[in-house]
């Protein structure tokens, strides 16, 4: 590389008709040198006479001409080379000027900063030496003013010492205390996340499963206590329980029962095997958690666990809404027995002892749940008639329900009001009611006979009267564009149709006879997803390949009204040519 360097440096220019690096100004590369004085040579007044001599110009023109055909590509090179050497060369020595300039001005912000730390230090020093002079004036005053005080204040500081002794003791004692009272603000501490996996997520079911076991457990004990399922243990329990309500032992029962609980559970962790279950227990295989999962075992178990969610929180929000609309006023006539009982038992609890509405309560808590809940359960018609609480809760409503409720109100009353003014309007004669229905009804784009260029009779069937969301499928077009349509789709009486959201034109919609159709079928569009799919496959003649309906939430209800609409179609026109 040197060598190179070394052919190439002064092959140009001479060095003296370009500034020296020192002496160049603070610019960078890309910069215009019009600072830069360069050096044009001088012509002398004799070269002027020539160039002005008629006879002269013709030979040193030609004279440079040959010079300049002379010239090779490789000298121009090189020359361009020399250049771009000392341009690099330059810029390196600038580049190094910047380091030192930027160095310097570091260096001038610490000195700044020391000369005010130093002049900091010298007003602290002055002060602190203001200070002990005052201090030296003041000790020689206090010393001859102390000597006549010292007997008054040998008193004084006996008692002083007597204080900070016990300030010491009392501190030694219940400091630790008094330091665990002191205020503190609260730490705002953030719970980092997990990411998702699915390994911690089967593992986290698996733990849920396994704390929920005795909660689990002890439920279903209690019930077959209340179903009699083993007759002599709930003979047995409910003799016992009646005993002790009578005589006034209830709450001493629970509590020997809860340590007679906890003893057991001490055994069993010690290697005891006792089983004290009224339920025979079924111990379920546990299956090995698996270490690699494929893409589709990931999709069923992430369905399984929001099914799963999705079921709970459902159960959830269902007791809690009909708590709050109980206390709410949402039934006045359910919430107004509540309220009654409620007065009933306040009553009743200020002017009878409590021993007598312990014992009542007591007695009808046995009598309900050995005996009035096993008539019940074994007689739902009963249980339907006269068991108030059961009556009380199955007819509170929830939000959902509430709101269908109010919907459906509107909608009569809508109802209602178009019934007095289609009656009080003048409408022609001869046109039918559905006829005359399936003319308002309309879509997001208009009017749907016009949107598909369809008879006025035709109209969605009342199932799908706000159609199904789905993208159709056009497997014979080779276009993004016009392979995938996101759309609607509805069933008419004679008619397949499907609007498409993105275009308002009518040519991006598609309209199949019911009686075209050759076949329907199911389709699962992804074979990598678990499931029988969500889309809907039909083959006409018209297509190569059957159009497909996918990406549909309501697939069956869509499959079924489809093939039920065609296949009334196909036995009509079957019987009608027959």
């Amino acid at each position: 590389m040197l060598k190179k360097l070394d052919k190439i440096r002064f092959r140009g220019h001479k060095r003296d008709e370009f500034l020296d690096l020192a002496e160049s100004p603070n610019a960078s590369d890309t910069e215009c040198g019009d600072e830069i004085p360069v050096k044009i040579p001088r012509t002398s007044t004799r070269d002027n006479e020539e160039l002005r001599d008629p006879a002269g110009p013709g030979t040193v023109i030609m004279a440079s001409g040959v010079q300049d055909f002379n010239r090779t590509e490789s000298d121009r090179l090189n020359e361009i080379k020399g250049h771009l050497e000392i341009a690099l060369l330059e810029k390196h020595f600038l580049q190094e000027e910047l380091r030192k300039l930027r160095e310097e001005t570091n260096a001038e912000t610490l000195r700044q900063e020391l000369e005010k730390e130093r002049q900091r230090r010298l007003e602290l020093e002055q002060k602190v030496n203001e200070v002990l002079k005052a201090r030296t004036e003041e000790v020689p005053a206090a010393q001859q003013t102390a000597k006549p005080q010292m007997q008054a204040n040998g008193t004084d500081k006996r008692s002083n010492t007597v204080c900070s002794r016990l300030q010491k003791w009392f501190f030694d004692k219940f400091g630790e205390y008094v330091e665990d009272f002191r205020f503190q603000p609260e730490e705002n501490t953030v719970e980092t996340e997990e990411p998702l996996s699915a390994r911690r997520l089967t593992e986290n079911m698996r733990r849920l499963k396994r704390g929920a076991k005795p909660v689990t457990n002890f439920v279903k004990n209690l019930s077959a206590l209340s179903d009699w399922y083993s007759i002599y243990t709930s003979a047995i329990a409910f003799i016992i329980y009646m005993n002790a309500v009578w005589h006034g032992w209830a709450i001493p029962m629970f509590l020997f029962l809860a340590i007679l609980r906890l003893s057991l559970n001490y055994l069993i962790a010690r290697g005891w095997r006792i089983q004290w279950s009224i339920v025979p227990e079924v111990s379920e295989p546990m299956e090995p958690p698996k270490e690699d999962l494929t893409v589709s075992e990931k999709f069923q178990l992430v369905l399984d666990v929001a099914q799963k969610a999705q079921n709970l929180f459902g159960k959830m929000a269902d007791i809690l809404e009909k708590i709050k609309n109980l206390f709410m006023w949402v039934q006045p006539e359910i919430t107004q027995k509540l309220y009654i009982t409620l007065w009933a038992a306040f009553i009743a609890s200020c002017f009878l002892p409590y021993r007598i509405i312990g014992l009542g309560m007591g007695l009808y808590a046995g009598i309900k749940f050995f005996l009035i809940d096993f008539i019940f359960k074994r007689c739902p018609r009963l249980r339907a008639k006269y068991d108030t609480p059961y009556i009380i809760w199955t007819s509170l409503p929830t939000d959902p329900q509430l709101k269908e409720r109010s919907n459906a109100t509107v909608s009569r009353r809508l109802q209602t009001a178009a019934s007095r003014s289609y009656v009080g309007s003048s409408a022609p004669t001869g046109i039918s009611k559905d006829e005359d229905t399936s003319r308002f009804h309309t879509t997001k784009r208009g009017n749907f006979h016009e949107v598909f260029n369809l008879s006025e009779n035709e109209r969605p069937l009342a199932v799908c009267e706000n159609g199904w969301r789905c993208c159709l499928i056009n497997r014979d077009r080779k276009m993004p564009t016009d392979y995938i349509r996101n759309g609607v789709l509805y069933v008419t009486e004679n008619y397949l149709c499907f609007e498409s959201s993105k275009s308002g034109s009518s040519k991006r919609n598609k309209v199949i006879k019911l009686t075209d159709i050759t076949d329907i079928q199911k389709y699962k569009v992804l074979s990598v997803l678990p499931g029988s799919g969500m889309g809907i496959a039909v083959s006409t003649p018209s297509t190569q390949k059957p159009l497909v309906f996918g990406a549909m939430v309501h697939r069956d209800e869509a499959f079924e009204t489809i093939f039920n609409q065609y296949v009334k179609i196909t036995s009509a026109s079957s019987s009608s040519e027959s």
